[in-house]
């Protein structure tokens, strides 16, 4: 466990449990805008390390998951093109939270409101551990990134811009 304070389960924490994943807990100052960079910097963490969970939809307005470095931004073209879509863009923050159940700033791609289809950054997949948001501003877990795609199915994806 980091030396954070406790925070409460959250449906990201209740899922992981569910699912016996084991994660530590990290919890950090939220700056609006401030993004995974941010908690990289207050946690001494490596800025590549921290990913970020987006919501992202298709040209039908169907829903989607995104998991990228938090360092690096998406190239909407590279991922419509690699996941078969005509074109994919970010949802609005006020869809993003329908889709998912959580705040913006606190999105979690595990315990989600919906089951949406996962895509994520192939090169997360090599790190030991990631931290990716626990379902609240201000809080990550650090988990085995392989999680992603053996629970979440999540596709990888090579569509991270430089």
């Amino acid at each position: 466990m980091s030396k954070a304070r406790h925070v409460s389960e959250t449906p990201a924490t209740q899922w992981l449990k569910k699912h016996k994943v084991a994660y530590t807990e990290h919890t950090y100052e939220y700056i609006d805008h401030g993004g995974a960079g941010e908690a990289a910097r207050q946690l001494g963490l490596e800025p590549h390390a921290v990913v970020k969970t987006l919501i992202m939809e298709d040209e039908a307005a169907h829903p989607l998951v995104v998991i990228m470095h938090g360092d690096r931004e998406v190239s909407t073209k590279n991922l419509a093109r690699q996941a078969g879509h005509k074109k994919v863009s970010p949802c609005h923050p006020e869809v993003a939270q329908k889709h998912s159940g959580y705040q913006v700033g606190g999105t979690s791609p595990f315990g989600t409101r919906k089951r949406m289809p996962v895509w994520v950054e192939a090169s997360v997949l090599d790190y030991p551990v990631v931290y990716i948001n626990g379902g609240r501003r201000g809080y990550l877990v650090g988990i085995d990134p392989k999680v992603l795609t053996t629970l979440l199915d999540a596709k990888p994806v090579s569509v991270a811009l430089e």
